[in-house]
């Protein structure tokens, strides 16, 4: 943790009349973070885990190393600060919790093979706490933001990193980490002033006869353009936790089969 930058942040703040108080434990160590807050403002009522590093290097050239340090920073790092604060978010049942991704965990990137699966480990982590929080008025969501930072820095020209102001992904963490928020476990892509939300589409896909006909490799291949195909698209998100079993698309046929067993 860098104390100088940390402390500036500090000084910026209350020179614009806010109070704030820096703390430069690692997010790995998650307790002693929050128990800073706790001291100091007598709980905690919002976390942006937005912690970082970078360890950019192609996966055969990959060290364990350089794997374990930048998992352990985002992703234990997130979990250390969210589970160090769960138990005050539950007893005083309020909580806001905006963990940060990335486009390059959503979608991928050369060289970051480390980071990539510590940021998309982010965003099933984020959806279960949503869940979990629910009935405490605990919301969870995740910002993949776009922005030139002290971690950008190390991998992007300064011209573009200082005209990419971070500023311009302050408004969609503000309002998630507001009273107003009105979701949890969503995620959502922001930076140089754009905001948008992403969710996980799911083809229509491709029944096959697993009795009367032979399913293998020839039969996938067969079918491959409809089971590829978004012409009849939904999103799992909207109802992945659907109680009724014939509403889950790997369960429906087997039920079918049951019932039809029984008559």
């Amino acid at each position: 943790m860098n104390a100088k930058a940390a402390n500036a942040v500090v000084e910026e703040i209350k020179a614009k009349g806010g109070d704030a108080h820096a703390d430069t434990n690692s997010v790995v160590d998650g307790e002693k973070v929050v128990a800073t807050c706790v001291e100091k403002y007598g709980t905690v009522h919002i976390i942006i885990n937005n912690a970082g590093i970078l360890r950019d290097v192609s996966f055969a050239k990959q060290t364990d190393e350089q794997w374990d340090i930048v998992v352990k920073v985002h992703l234990y790092g997130t979990k250390a600060m969210c589970k160090a604060a769960w138990k005050i978010m539950n007893a005083q049942k309020y909580g806001r919790i905006i963990n940060v991704t990335s486009v390059n965990g959503l979608y991928g990137q050369f060289g970051q093979s480390n980071y990539s699966a510590a940021k998309m480990g982010i965003i099933g982590f984020s959806k279960t706490l949503g869940m979990e929080g629910k009935r405490n008025n605990i919301k969870c969501n995740v910002v993949a933001p776009g922005a030139g930072t002290a971690m950008t820095a190390t991998v992007m020209p300064k011209k573009l990193v200082d005209a990419w102001k971070p500023e311009y992904v302050v408004p969609i963490v503000a309002f998630l980490a507001h009273e107003d928020c009105p979701c949890s476990g969503d995620i959502f892509e922001s930076g140089g002033g754009w905001v948008a939300q992403v969710k996980w589409k799911r083809t229509a896909g491709n029944y096959f006869d697993v009795d009367n006909a032979v399913f293998g490799p020839e039969q996938i291949k067969e079918k491959w353009a409809q089971i590829t195909s978004f012409d009849e698209s939904d999103f799992p998100d909207d109802s992945h936790l659907d109680k009724n079993p014939m509403n889950n698309k790997q369960l429906k046929q087997i039920i079918a089969k049951m019932q039809k067993s029984k008559l």
